[in-house]
Order: C-alpha cells, then structure tokens, then sequence
C-alpha cells in the first residue's frame, strides 16, 4: 500500500480560510483505504507522521465521521487506538474503515483548516455550529454626504461598518434611535439625487433634508462625526462638543438653536444611562456555556464601545455522551469567529479547548491582540454571571420545548398507526391571487421542531391559472425529483394541505418517481374552516380521520400546516410585489436597461412614455423606428 497526494477542495489557496492564503507551498494529503473490511491501524500508524496536521475518519460508505487536528498527528490518531475510549469514541472508531491526513507546517494552520473542513463536510461527530448567518452591520458611506444604513453581506463598498449585532432588530432599534439623536440620511442613493423637494423624514425631523441643500457640507459633516463618535462609545465626548456648540449659540443669541441642542444633550444622557456596561468603554464579546440531556447552549453578548447590542442563543450539535463543556466552547470559538470582525477581548466562563492556540489565530485573523479572559472580577463578573443565568434559561427553554415536541410526535404516532415517532415531516401549499403568481412552498420539520434551512419555495410557471392541482404536482415532480438523485433526505411523513384532490396528485407523483417509505397525509378543512375540526385525509383509506381538538398529534399537524402556508404566502407576495414594481417596458424584447433608462429621463415617466407617438419615441437616442414601433404598440394595443 502507497499513500498517493491527495488535495479535497475547500482545504487550501483560494478554497480555504483567506488567512492561509499566500503562506508557504500547500501541505501534502495522504488518503489511506484499506481492502480489509476492518480497519488495520496498525499499518496506517506505522508510516503516519509526527508532524501537524488535520485527519478525516471515513467509514465504509467513504462519509466524514470526525474531524480533527494535531500538534502530532501520529501520538494523536495512535491515542484513538491505544488509550481507553468513552462509549461515543469507541463508536466512531469502530466504523472507521479509512483516514486521510492533511500535514500542515504548525498547529495554527492545523486549527483554522479543521474548522474549515468540519464547516464544509459537517461531520457525525464533531461539535457543529449550526447556526452561522451572516450578521447585520451598521454601515457609514463614504460619499460627500454619508448614508447611515442597514448592511448584511460582504464589506465590499467603501466606508465605515459598526457592529456586529445580534439581530436586524436590534440594528433598526438603534438606525431609529439615530435618525432622532442624529439627522443623517438613510434613503438609498439612486433617491437621493433625484430629489426636488424634501421626504416626509424631513418633516418628521428625522433627516437634515441634503439632497435639496437645507444644510451645508460642513454643517452636515458634523453631524455625521458626532453620530460616529456615538457609534464608538464615545458620547461622552459627543456631549461636551454639543455644551460646547450650545454655549456659543447662547452667546450669539441663537436661542432656537441652543434649545436643539440642549434637547439633544438630554437625549444623549439618558441614553448613556441606559446602554452603557458598567465600567466598559471598549469592544468584547461574553460567552457562556450551558450543557443538560445531550443539548448545548452558547450564549454570547456582544459589547461594542461600551455598549451593550444584545444577546444571542446558539444551540451547536453535538455528539452524544460529550460532557466537556470546554470542548463545546473551544469549537464554537473555532467555527463562529472566522470571517467575523473579532474584538481585543472574549470573556468566558470557562476555559475554553485549546484557548492559547485560539488566542493565536484570532489575533493572525483580527490584526490585532485578542485575548481570552476566564478570570475576571467586579462588574465583569457580574456580566459573565448574567451571560451563564442566561445560558441556562434559554437552555432549559430549548429542553421543554424539545420534550413537548417528543411528545406530540408521539401522539402523531400512535393517531397514525406508524412504528415509530417521524423522524422527518414536510408539508407543502399552494399560494396565489386569482392564479397570479403562483408560489409553492414545502416546510421541513425534525424531531427538534423546524428544519428552516431546509425550507424551499417554487415558482409556478406554465399552468393554467388557478390551476391548484397541477401547481402542486409541479411542485412534488420538483423536489422529489432532487430527493431521489441524493441531493437529500427523504421524509417519512408528507403532508399536503387539501383533499382527495390533492393527495390524489401527490400519490402519482410519488407513484412515477418510484419514491417509496412515505406516507401520505392531506389536511382538508374542516367545517365552516374552523381550526381544530380538520380532517385527515389518508392514503388507502375511504373514511377522514378527525382528531380532537385537544390532540397533541392534532397540534402538531396544525403547526406545520400553518407554517407551510404562512411560507407561501410570503413568497407569493414578495414574487407579486416583485412583478408589480417591474415596469412594463420590460416586456419588450431589445430594449434593455440603458435604453429605459434613457426614455424615462426624456420623458420624465412611465405616463408620459405612454402619451408619446412613434416619431417622439424615436428622437431618444439608441431608440430605431422599429423599437419605437414595438413600445407604441405596448401601451396602445397595436392601434
């Protein structure tokens, strides 16, 4: 047997974390399989290297079943072999059948390409951050005269970003508190210079009204620096800049404006109060774990300026029978924070895994020093408090919602008749506006309650319209289609909203794909529409099931089927509000966005596009006679 180089995508260069970009030559991968049905560790152990690294255990099927990094690879894959093991270990290392082993130049390198890969490959055994959206951001341009806007997405236009927040909430709570301590605009730039009068923000004096010239450069420049220095924790330098500018109004006899300002001063002292940490002034983030009944909670606070932002739960998954909460820290510190602005300080209430060698690739990352704190005193003691009190409320949370969800899947099985509680439930509906725009949605529960990253919507095109059954079939052809080329999973339960009618459709549908192991469920309306009379329609069966409406089992159903529609109607309104702002000069063919853009500067509008002949159309340059034509016909039918 020969170890062969072998280089999985996402591992280095352009793939892998930006941090390692540019450093030395890619390290070698070695992918050793064995013909044996067992894994023979011995002979893998004996040309393994001593060396940094990354190693993947495979199982039989060639599926990832843990990821994990060496200062050693060799003393470290040989302790999984070699030292007592708990339960969960022995496990895995039963169902290894092949390892691949990625050397790296040192340990650092070895941490950031392990988070990389069990970010990419998910792992059964590895500790997974699930949740790792994008953050909003706050966002400063840098025009002449700055927007203050909402940002989520790739920093690619220039100017200034605060945040992280914890939530678009949060960030608009704080874009409202601005537009009133701070008239800065907010509107997007295309409006902006096209103004020839001020918006209503102006009215409500929320915006300085620049777009028309109320307020000068300079003058609005200030106001953009007194919001930025608010941003960064500074409003106590905000407020004796503004004392200052309210004495020399007093002094001019400018009362009118001395009142603002002072107005504004009192505003800012009483926000202070309010948002400030108690002996804070600079950026931080406070962890906590919480661990019960196999389920983890992360809770962080997020500190910028001295400013609190607010608070988010993360549930990461973990493997059964892990009880380090250490373990759970240290891999939600190496998945959360790359890619993510990173501040001078982490606060947790436990060491975390590996912190010095964390502490090092965050500082590589960030630019800066970042530091690990366990050991705080004072008023810092008392955050890292109030961040584990609510680690473990939103924790037990999380517990009795997962045990009243177990127990109507239960009640679920025993109303169906089925052998075990579902493991996966889906259930689609159909959304339309007299048969515009037709969108279908599918919702995806687990035992945990909704699976929202596997949600899916499809827009209905090339049916009669109305036309519910057919939308529906389109829909199920659809997904079950990619469900049975293994792009997922299949569900054990499938829920339609409607009739026969429907279950009808969805049982061809099934029928042609060859999708077998799925039962079938339409959820018809009952009398009058009322909620907890509906009736259950099931495959093979003549009469409708009804269950009380008191039934745990009924609940459930009514939960998903509420969520499949508000899904729908969701997308529906958003395609209908999409196609509604589209103007009509999109429908025709060769004239593309220049081209409209031209007619409606000329014209000044859609209406008056609509008013004009074939000789006024065709005076606007890049319009031909036959274009001219074609946009004459649009409006007035051919005539």
């Amino acid at each position: 047997m020969h170890p062969h180089d072998f280089m999985p995508r996402n591992c280095w260069g352009s793939q892998a974390h930006p941090n390692l970009r540019g450093c030395k030559p890619p390290p070698k991968t070695f992918r050793f399989f064995h013909a044996v049905t067992l894994f023979d560790h011995k002979a893998f152990l004996s040309t393994l290297t001593s060396r940094p690294g990354v190693y993947r255990m495979l199982d039989a099927n060639g599926r990832v079943l843990y990821v994990g990094k060496a200062k050693n690879l060799h003393k470290r894959v040989s302790s999984y072999f070699y030292r007592a093991q708990n339960l969960r270990v022995q496990t895995m290392v039963a169902q290894i059948r092949a390892i691949e082993v990625t050397v790296t130049h040192t340990e650092a390198e070895a941490l950031l390409l392990e988070n990389n890969l069990i970010k990419s490959l998910q792992p059964r055994y590895n500790i997974l951050l699930r949740d790792d959206k994008g953050y909003p951001y706050l966002f400063l341009s840098a025009d002449p005269f700055p927007r203050l806007a909402y940002h989520r997405g790739a920093k690619k236009e220039k100017g200034r970003y605060f945040g992280p927040y914890p939530n678009a909430g949060s960030l608009r709570e704080t874009l409202n508190l601005l537009q009133k301590l701070f008239p800065v605009r907010q509107c997007e730039d295309s409006f902006f210079r096209n103004r020839s009068r001020p918006c209503l923000q102006y009215q409500i004096k929320r915006c300085s009204a620049p777009c028309v010239g109320y307020v000068s450069e300079a003058e609005y420049a200030q106001t953009v620096r007194d919001a930025e220095l608010f941003l960064e924790g500074k409003t106590s330098q905000v407020i004796d800049e503004l004392a200052a500018r309210m004495e020399q109004a007093a002094a001019a006899l400018e009362f009118e404006r001395a009142a603002l300002l002072r107005d504004q001063i009192v505003r800012l002292r009483r926000l202070q109060e309010r948002q400030y940490v108690s002996g804070e002034r600079g950026d931080l983030d406070i962890l906590a774990c919480a661990l019960e009944a196999g389920v983890a909670c992360v809770q962080i606070f997020f500190i910028r300026g001295g400013r609190n932002l607010g608070n988010k739960a993360f549930f990461p998954r973990i493997p059964e029978e892990e009880e380090e909460p250490a373990n759970i820290l240290g891999a939600f510190i190496g998945q959360y924070y790359p890619g993510k602005t990173v501040p001078r300080e982490i606060l947790t209430d436990r060491a975390p895994a590996d912190h010095e060698l964390l502490q090092e690739v965050l500082s590589q990352q960030a630019g800066h020093a970042v530091r690990i704190h366990t050991q705080v005193r004072g008023e810092r003691a008392r955050w890292l408090e109030m961040a584990r009190q609510n680690a473990q409320l939103a924790l037990r949370s999380r517990l009795a919602s997962k045990a009243g969800m177990a127990s109507r899947r239960e009640a679920l099985q025993q109303a169906l008749g089925l052998d075990a509680p579902p493991e996966r439930m889906e259930c689609f509906d159909i959304s339309h506006t007299g048969g515009e725009r037709t969108v279908a949605s599918c919702v995806v529960f687990g035992p945990d309650g909704p699976l929202k990253s596997d949600y899916r919507r499809f827009n209905i095109e090339g049916i009669e319209p109305g036309d519910d059954y057919a939308a529906m079939q389109q829909a199920l052809r659809r997904r079950y289609t990619r469900l049975q080329s293994g792009e997922g999973q299949l569900p054990d339960l499938l829920f339609i909203d409607g009739g026969k009618g429907q279950l009808a459709v969805a049982e061809r549908v099934l029928e042609e794909l060859a999708v077998q192991g799925v039962m079938l469920v339409g959820v018809a309306k009952g009398p009058d529409r009322k909620a907890g009379l509906e009736q259950l329609i099931l495959e093979g069966r003549d009469a409708a099931l009804v269950l009380p409406p008191d039934s745990p089992a009924l609940h459930l159903i009514q939960q998903i089927r509420d969520e499949a529609h508000r899904f729908a109607i969701t997308g529906h309104r958003q395609r209908r509000e999409r196609s509604r702002r589209a103007s009509r000069l999109e429908e025709i063919p060769g004239l593309g966005p220049k081209r409209r853009q031209s007619l409606l500067k000329q014209f000044g509008g859609l209406q008056e596009v609509a008013r004009a002949g074939v000789e006024d159309l065709q005076r606007v340059e890049g319009i031909s006679r036959a274009l001219a034509e074609k946009i004459y016909a649009l409006f007035h039918g051919g005539e």
